[in-house]
């Protein structure tokens, strides 16, 4: 397993998948290790994917200071790794949460960032929230699936300030395009995969300045890709779309019928989408 040590002396783990000129994949959780993204529905087969355990996750150490799991803190890491694979510039993918340590990146070291891929992305950096309707609205697209009432009932308790335990596990099937056995599989292997410490300080107080965090990307005139899927309970449409008028020069792209994980709802619709931003 491949490491390198932070700027803070952690020692952090990352996976190679594929050869040829590296991305570098951030994943979600928050605070999750990277190994729901498998090989991203094939990307592999045309980029090289350099995906990081966060700190914390997977093979990586554990650090010293658990304030050091904020998500501005994490730019370091990312820094150590453009640094590490020796890269004067470097191609950046993220997904779910770990968008919003790819935005304060691509704020921070801009000159760093050659393209920029941001996937079903979270935007908490950047100030932007769904409301608890336009979700509802999403939603009811599912309408026709055998499970739609029971997981509809549970969102509607979760809109409406009752979340239990139970009513968010009951929503699972929204967050996939098809709730088959493959997103079973997928949901249950997340377990024990995510570091619930590391998770709560990620977005702690004075992980992210919205303004600041808007005023650079503003100024950010590399080429972004922002992929949304189209049923995605957790980063739905709308919100993507408001995310991608913050760049000068962003693609957005919504894959029909896919959920929050798209590469696995259409493979080869993902990787060719992908790739072809890359390129």
């Amino acid at each position: 397993m491949p490491t390198f040590p932070a700027h803070d002396g952690t020692v952090l783990a990352y996976h190679v998948f594929g050869a040829g000129i590296p991305v570098i994949c951030l994943p979600g959780g928050p605070m999750q290790d990277c190994d729901y993204l498998g090989d991203l529905g094939g990307l592999s087969a045309h980029r090289q994917l350099i995906m990081m355990d966060p700190r914390g996750t997977g093979q990586s150490a554990i650090p010293q200071d658990a304030a050091s799991y904020r998500c501005d803190r994490l730019v370091d890491d990312v820094e150590a790794l453009r640094e590490h694979l020796g890269l004067d510039r470097l191609d950046l993918l993220a997904h779910c949460a770990g968008a919003n340590l790819a935005a304060l990146y691509a704020a921070r070291y801009s000159q760093r960032v050659g393209k920029l891929a941001l996937i079903t992305p979270s935007t908490f950096a950047v100030g932007i929230a769904a409301s608890g309707e336009s979700r509802l609205e999403v939603a009811r697209l599912r309408r026709d699936e055998p499970w739609f009432r029971p997981a509809f009932a549970a969102l509607e308790a979760i809109v409406a300030g009752k979340a239990t335990a139970d009513s968010r596990k009951a929503i699972d099937p929204f967050f996939y395009g098809r709730w088959d056995a493959i997103a079973r599989n997928h949901q249950a292997a997340q377990d024990g995969h995510k570091n619930a410490e590391a998770a709560a300080a990620f977005g702690a107080e004075g992980a992210y300045d919205p303004d600041a965090t808007r005023a650079a990307l503003a100024a950010f005139d590399a080429p972004v890709l922002l992929l949304a899927g189209e049923v995605d309970l957790n980063t739905i449409p709308s919100v993507v779309a408001e995310f991608a008028e913050l760049f000068p020069n962003a693609e957005l792209v919504v894959q029909p019928a896919a959920g929050h994980f798209p590469w696995l709802d259409d493979a080869s619709r993902f990787a060719a989408t992908t790739a072809a931003f890359l390129r």
